[in-house]
């Protein structure tokens, strides 16, 4: 990594922001390729980057290279990915024209799918996969707010990138198996659509055994159907993902000991797909419930409980009115006896 050449953060939203905030805080030079409004937004305000430990870090306007002109990649040394899945192909097409062959891109996003395409798109190119297990919320005015714990993991390679990466309050760990860390983490984001369709804060839809069991019969769905393909997950917990079903279901006061021990959620905090549906936004619901229904159909699987999610959702989505504010039994509804709703 060239210090003397920024680092690109390709389709800056909440996340890019905040990881591009964290950097640009410790001294690195960061150039950040956004929407005209949050260009203007942090143009006018700075980029201030706060988490749920109390910390807080003001970057000013004139410390950041700034732009919706994806020109401004023309003199990176590493892209940082982070748009939206169904926008990989589109910043791969950018990064191509733009970006220098030597640039290194590091995919910071939801799903499994992007590294693939990114590859394909950019042949030659170094390409690593990465996984961001936290919360971001966008406050608006140029504030960012990191709402849960962990650290970001991204593939290991011979430069040690990851180290390369890491600064005060943002570390960037390596791994020998990013593939099976993006499907863990796959398996943890299916609680995004339903904490988006609860309207509750994260913390107290966990808080909720019913939530929970909801939440535990959802990734025993995708668990399973995974299992079929023959993929293991690596949990992005403490806690292996086939352990989570079980420990979901505990009782209320044994699962809020064992949460305290293993993550820190802001009592405010909600999931990016939450967010979308407050801002009118496409969710990455096809990426997240829509493999498993995508495993589902290869394999002969029924997988009920992901695909009322997606028509949920993409009810939401159509009806533009934000999240809906359903209950777990609302949410059950129509695929109630394949997934035994009465299981405790």
């Amino acid at each position: 990594m060239n210090a003397d050449r920024p680092i690109g953060i390709a389709g800056a939203g909440s996340i890019g922001c905040f990881v591009g905030g964290m950097l640009a805080a410790s001294g690195r030079r960061v150039a950040l390729l956004a929407r005209p409004r949050l260009i203007q937004e942090i143009a006018g305000n700075g980029l201030r980057v706060s988490s749920f430990d109390g910390s807080e870090r003001m970057v000013s306007a004139d410390r950041l290279i700034l732009s919706d002109d994806p020109s401004i990649l023309r003199d990176v040394d590493t892209v940082l990915v982070t748009v939206k899945s169904a926008d990989t192909g589109e910043i791969a097409e950018l990064i191509a024209r733009h970006a220098a062959a030597d640039a290194a891109v590091i995919s910071l996003q939801n799903g499994v799918g992007n590294v693939p395409l990114l590859r394909d798109r950019l042949p030659g190119r170094k390409v690593l996969g990465g996984m961001v297990p936290f919360n971001v919320v966008a406050l608006g005015d140029g504030r960012f707010h990191r709402s849960t714990s962990g650290d970001i993991v991204i593939a290991q390679d011979d430069a040690a990138t990851a180290a390369l990466l890491s600064v005060p309050g943002l570390a960037f760990n390596s791994t020998g198996n990013i593939d099976g860390v993006q499907w863990g983490k796959l398996i943890v984001n299916l609680n995004n659509a339903l904490n988006a369709l609860s309207n509750i804060p994260l913390r107290q839809q966990l808080a909720q055994r019913g939530w929970r069991r909801l939440f535990a019969d959802q990734m025993a769905e995708g668990l399973a159907a995974i299992s079929a393909e023959g993929i293991v997950p690596v949990s992005p917990t403490p806690l292996p993902s086939n352990w989570m079903p079980t420990l979901l279901r505990l009782p209320d006061a044994l699962f809020d000991m064992l949460l305290g021990r293993t993550m820190k959620i802001d009592p405010e905090a909600r999931s990016s797909m939450w967010e979308d549906l407050q801002r009118g936004r496409r969710t990455e619901i096809d990426y997240l419930q829509g493999v498993i229904t995508a495993i589902a159909d290869r394999r002969g699987l029924e997988a009920p409980l992901s695909r009322r999610v997606i028509a949920l959702i993409r009810k939401a989505e159509a009806d533009g009115k934000g999240s809906p504010g359903l209950t777990p039994e609302q949410i059950r509804d129509g695929s109630a006896t394949a997934i035994q709703q009465s299981r405790r």
